[in-house]
C-alpha cells in the first residue's frame, strides 16, 4: 500500500518513541481526562450523529459537504473516545504525598535557579497532562529524571540540546502552586 500509511523504517532499538512511557497521572489530571471522555461521550458525539443523519437525509452524500465534514469529525471523536476509555484503564492514578516530602518526587512543584540566578518553577507530571504554559513537565523527560531524588539546595545537571546546564534546587513542595510567575 502505497502513501498514506507508509512511513520510513526506523530502528525499534533505536527509535526514541518505542521507550516506554510511565503511566502515571495526577488525581487532577485523571480527573480532567474523565470530564473530556464524559463531553464527548454525552454531548459532542449525539451532537454529530444528528448532523450526519440529516445531513445524510438530504440525498447524494458523495456531493455534500456537510455530510462528509461532520462524518470526519464523528469518525475523530469516536476514535477520542476509545483513546481515553483505553488510556484511562492504563493510568495509575497518584493521589496521595510521597513518604519524604523533603525530596522531588512525582507531582511535585519544584523552584529551580540557574548559574546566572534565573528562576525557574515547574511541576512534574504524567505524559498526559503535560502544559508547557504552566510549565508542567513529564516524568519522562530528561529534566525530571534529573531532578527527581534530589533535596533543596542540591544542584543538578541537565543535559540540553545546547548543553550542559546547571542548577540549584530552591524549594519544593506538594499540593497546589503557592506562586505562580512567567
Amino acid at each position: 500500500m502505497k502513501g498514506r500509511n507508509m512511513t520510513r523504517w526506523r530502528d525499534p532499538a533505536k527509535d526514541p518513541r518505542q521507550e516506554p512511557k510511565s503511566n502515571l497521572i495526577t488525581a487532577e489530571g485523571a480527573a480532567r481526562l474523565r470530564g473530556i471522555l464524559d463531553h464527548l461521550s454525552r454531548v459532542k458525539r449525539p451532537e454529530l450523529s444528528a448532523k450526519v443523519g440529516e445531513a445524510a437525509a438530504l440525498g447524494d452524500r458523495s456531493e455534500n459537504a456537510d455530510y462528509t465534514y461532520n462524518k470526519k469529525e464523528l469518525n475523530r471523536v469516536i476514535a477520542r473516545i476509545r483513546y481515553l476509555t483505553k488510556r484511562l484503564d492504563e493510568l495509575q492514578v497518584v493521589d496521595r504525598l510521597p513518604a519524604n516530602t523533603d525530596k522531588i518526587f512525582f507531582g511535585a512543584y519544584v523552584s529551580l535557579e540557574d548559574e546566572e540566578g534565573e528562576a525557574l518553577q515547574l511541576r512534574i507530571v504524567g505524559h498526559d497532562e503535560l502544559d508547557t504554559q504552566k510549565r508542567w513537565i513529564s516524568i519522562d523527560a530528561p529534566m525530571a529524571k534529573a531532578l527527581l531524588g534530589k533535596e533543596v539546595d542540591d544542584d543538578v545537571t541537565v543535559l540540553t540540546p545546547n548543553g550542559e546546564t546547571f542548577y540549584t534546587v530552591t524549594a519544593i513542595h506538594y499540593g497546589k502552586p503557592a506562586t505562580q510567575s512567567t
